[in-house]
C-alpha cells in the first residue's frame, strides 16, 4: 500500500489515538477505533462481491457518520466511490448511473424510494435494515470480520465527482488516492490545522471542498463535527456546543446564518472558539466579510479559489483581507499560477488574461469526456512565452482554466470572469462580476445577485440583473447606485426581482443562470 493515501491516515490514527473522537454526529460519537473497525467491516465485505477492480460505487444519501464510513472504506479497496447529492433529481441521478456504469449504490432508508423511482438494478446497500432483501450496514457490522488488508496505490483513481457545467447534467472529474492526501496536506499547512481543533461538517461531502473536510480531520487526528445548516440558530449551537474551532462554508451558507434578526445571534463571547473560517466557491461580499468579523471576532477569515479540474489554485492571507478584499489572493505551496494573453504571453500588472494552473493538486481528467479534457488539460507548451521548458520536457500537464484574471502590481490576483460569461454591449467587452461586484458593495440589501444577457434585435445582447432581498427594491434606487460607480453600457437594461434565485445545486453554491434567463424570455 501507498503511504500516499487516505488510507495510510486511517491506520496511523488508529495506532496513535484509538481514543480520541474522530467523528461527532448530534448525539453519537465514534472515536479513531470505532472508525477503523467500521471502516475495515464494510471494505472487506465489499471486496467479497468480487467486482472488477475499479468498479464504481454510489454514495447516495443524507450526511452521516456512516456515510464518512462508506466513504473511507470505498478508500480503502480499489473501487471507485462516486458520491451523489441527495438534492438532484431522478434523471439526473440516473444520468450519473448511467455515465459512469455505476454497479452498487450504498444509500439510506430515504432515499431507496428515489433509486426506486430510476429502476436501478444493480446492487443496493443500506445503513440501516429495511424491510426488503437489500444487505446493510448494521448486518455487516455483526458478521463481517474486522481483518482487512488494504492495497491500493496512490495513482489510481479513487472518486468521480459530479457537479455542473453549462449543459443541463452534470460530469464527473477523476481524482486520484494522491490527490485526495496532497489536497489533505496543504491546507493543513496553510491553515496551520492542529489534533485539538474540531472541524465543522457543515459542507456536504459530494464535492473536493466537502470532502477535504474529512481528509484534513483524520490528517491532523482532529476532529469532524457534522451538521446540516438549515436554521441560523441550530448552526450557532453546533458551534458552540461542539467545540467547533474551524468553519469551512460557501458564500449561500455565510448569507444563511445571518438571515434573521441580529438580536437572535449568539454574543461573539460565545464563539471565541472559532479561530479559522474558510470559504470558496463562490463570490464574497463585503456584508458577508463584516457579518464573519463581527461575530467570530477571534477568527482568521480565508478566501480561498479552486476549479474544477484542480482543487485549490489561490488564498488570501487573512492580513491581506481589509487592504484587497476583491483579490483571490496568490498561490497555494506548490502550485504557480501564469495569467496569459492570447498571444501565450505573461500579462502585465491589471492586464487580464486567462489563469494558467501549473503544479500540484491537478485532478486526472473528466470521465468519458475527451473534449472536455483536451479543452482544460493542456501540455505545457502552452506556457512556451512564459517558462524554460529545459532539455524540451514537455510532457508536464497544466489547466488552462478558463478563469480570466489580472494581476496587481504586488502580484495579488483578482478574478473578473469566466470566458463563457462574457458579455458583449456595442463592442464594448463586460464582465458580469463587475456589475454583482458593485450591486454588493453598494446595495447591501441585496441578498444575492445573478448578472447576464440576453439576444436583442436591435443590440448584440441587452444585459439583465436578477437579484434577490428581503424585499424589492425601486428600480431608480438600483439604477441611481449602477450609475454612480458604472459607465452606461453596463447598466442593465432589465432589472427583475426574486423572492429566491434558483441554484444549480444548492450544495455547489452556483446560481442557474440558464434558468433565469429562460424565465426572462419568456415574460417578453
Amino acid at each position: 500500500m501507498s503511504i500516499n493515501c487516505i488510507r495510510a491516515l486511517i491506520e496511523k490514527a488508529n495506532r496513535v489515538c484509538p481514543d480520541k473522537v474522530a467523528i461527532v454526529d448530534g448525539q453519537k460519537s465514534l472515536t479513531y477505533a470505532e472508525l477503523f473497525r467500521k471502516v475495515n467491516q464494510i471494505a472487506r465485505y465489499f471486496t467479497e462481491l468480487k467486482l472488477e477492480s475499479g468498479a464504481r460505487i454510489g454514495i447516495y444519501s443524507h450526511k452521516s457518520s456512516e456515510q464518512i464510513v462508506a466513504i473511507l472504506a470505498m478508500l480503502s479497496t480499489e473501487y471507485i466511490f462516486v458520491p451523489i447529492s441527495r438534492l438532484l433529481k431522478p434523471e439526473q441521478v440516473e444520468h450519473i448511473i448511467k455515465d459512469c456504469d455505476i454497479a452498487c449504490i450504498i444509500t439510506d432508508k430515504s432515499k431507496i424510494k428515489s433509486i426506486d423511482e430510476i429502476a436501478y438494478s444493480g446492487k443496493i446497500v443500506t445503513y440501516e435494515a429495511i424491510e426488503r432483501d437489500i444487505v446493510s450496514f448494521e448486518e455487516i457490522y455483526k458478521c463481517c470480520s474486522d481483518e482487512f488488508i488494504c492495497n491500493v496505490m496512490d495513482y489510481k483513481n479513487a472518486a468521480i465527482t459530479y457537479s455542473f457545467g453549462l449543459t443541463g447534467f452534470p460530469r464527473g472529474i477523476v481524482m486520484t488516492h494522491r490527490n485526495l492526501i496532497d489536497s489533505a496536506r496543504v491546507v493543513s499547512n496553510y491553515l496551520h490545522l492542529k489534533e485539538s481543533d474540531v472541524i465543522s461538517g457543515i459542507l456536504p461531502f459530494i464535492l473536493d471542498y466537502g470532502l477535504n473536510q474529512i481528509f484534513c480531520s483524520i490528517y491532523n487526528n482532529a476532529t469532524l463535527a457534522l451538521h446540516s445548516l438549515v436554521l441560523p440558530a441550530d448552526f450557532f449551537n453546533h458551534v458552540i456546543n461542539d467545540n467547533v474551532t474551524i468553519i469551512p462554508c460557501m458564500p449561500p451558507h455565510m448569507t444563511q446564518m445571518f438571515e434573521g434578526d441580529n438580536k437572535r445571534l449568539p454574543h461573539p463571547k460565545l464563539l471565541q472558539n472559532v479561530r479559522i473560517v474558510t470559504s470558496s466557491g463562490g463570490k464574497i461580499t463585503p456584508k458577508m466579510i463584516s457579518d464573519i468579523e463581527e461575530r467570530f471576532s477571534s477568527a482568521k477569515f480565508y478566501s480561498m479559489h479552486g476549479l474544477t479540474e484542480a482543487f485549490r489554485s489561490t488564498y488570501l492571507d487573512p492580513a491581506q483581507l481589509k487592504i484587497r478584499p476583491n483579490s483571490i489572493g496568490k498561490p497555494i505551496p506548490g502550485v504557480e499560477i501564469h495569467v496569459i494573453n492570447e498571444n501565450g504571453d505573461e500579462c502585465k500588472p491589471r492586464e487580464i488574461g486567462e489563469l494558467i494552473h501549473r503544479g500540484g493538486y491537478i485532478y486526472k481528467g473528466f470521465w468519458k469526456s475527451k473534449e472536455d479534457t483536451e479543452k482544460r488539460f493542456k501540455s505545457i507548451q502552452i506556457l512556451k512565452n512564459c517558462v524554460n521548458l529545459e532539455g524540451d520536457l514537455t510532457d508536464e500537464i497544466v489547466v488552462a482554466s478558463g478563469d480570466f484574471v489580472y494581476r496587481d502590481e504586488e502580484g495579488y490576483l483578482y478574478f473578473v470572469c469566466r470566458r463563457d460569461d462574457m458579455i458583449k454591449v456595442g463592442g464594448f467587452r463586460i464582465s458580469p462580476a463587475e456589475i454583482e461586484k458593485v450591486v454588493h458593495e453598494r446595495l447591501t440589501s441585496v441578498k444575492a445577485c445573478a448578472v447576464f444577457s440576453i439576444e436583442n434585435e436591435k443590440s448584440e445582447e441587452e444585459i439583465v440583473m436578477v437579484y434577490s432581498a428581503q424585499k424589492e427594491l425601486s428600480k431608480n434606487e438600483i439604477l441611481f447606485e449602477l450609475k454612480e460607480h458604472l459607465p452606461n453600457h453596463m447598466i442593465p437594461s432589465i432589472i427583475l426581482y426574486k423572492e429566491k434565485l434558483p441554484y444549480l445545486s444548492a450544495s455547489e453554491g452556483k446560481i442557474d443562470k440558464e434558468a433565469l434567463k429562460k424565465a426572462v424570455l419568456e415574460l417578453r
